[in-house]
């Protein structure tokens, strides 16, 4: 079994370096409003991703076919394309005025725990992810129950882990900085979205996000 763990670690590890719309939303989010919010972005993004788990585990074969097939493989680029421009643009217009004392309501937590719902769930490198880990190393290595707990588990507590370090190394810096660096900071993060969304835009319309 400790092979397993280790293996799940390190796949864990992988996904943790990669930069990307989920790093940009996480680490911009914490540097603007904070810890806690940037906690909760990772909520969204760690539900999003216990979600994919779940759902590919349990439907394999239908949601494989549902990847293969164009239309879909579109819609997803357009959809998740359109939905990463509009973060963006939202970053690079809203003005930070605070950088400490901030209170949030509810609202506010639920409206930080969407957005990094949707970036995790729009993104197609996710859900191509988790789907050729599951058929390759989970099916395809044909891992029992407890052998599959295992391996995802492992993987799951890396990125949660991994996304958490994210979180409190971008509130040390945010500590550090003035308003004017944190709208700069918060325009190249939506530009970075924005630039995200339309790579997903072209790749949709030549077929190549798979």
């Amino acid at each position: 079994m400790l092979p397993i763990l280790f293996e799940g670690l390190t796949y864990g590890l992988i996904l943790a370096i990669m930069l990307g719309p989920i790093f940009v939303a996480l680490t911009q989010t914490a540097i603007e409003k904070g810890a806690r919010a940037g906690i909760t972005v990772g909520l969204g993004i760690w539900i999003s991703d216990f979600l994919f788990i779940y759902f590919s585990y349990l439907f394999i074969s239908k949601v494989d076919a549902l990847v293969q097939d164009n239309v879909f493989k579109y819609w997803m680029g357009v959809v998740g394309g359109f939905i990463l421009m509009t973060f963006g643009i939202a970053m690079i217009l809203k003005k930070v005025e605070q950088i400490k004392g901030e209170k949030f309501t509810a609202k506010n937590y639920f409206g930080f725990w969407l957005k990094g719902f949707l970036v995790n769930t729009v993104n197609p490198f996710t859900f191509i992810f988790w789907l050729g880990v599951i058929s390759s190393k989970v099916i395809g290595a044909e891992m029992n129950e407890s052998e599959a707990y295992v391996f995802l588990s492992a993987i799951l507590f890396t990125i949660i882990i991994t996304d958490t370090i994210k979180v409190l190394g971008a509130k040390a810096i945010r500590n550090r900085l003035r308003p004017n660096h944190i709208q700069w900071i918060s325009r190249v993060a939506g530009a970075a979205l924005v630039i995200s969304g339309l790579v997903l835009l072209y790749q949709s319309e030549n077929n190549s996000i798979i």
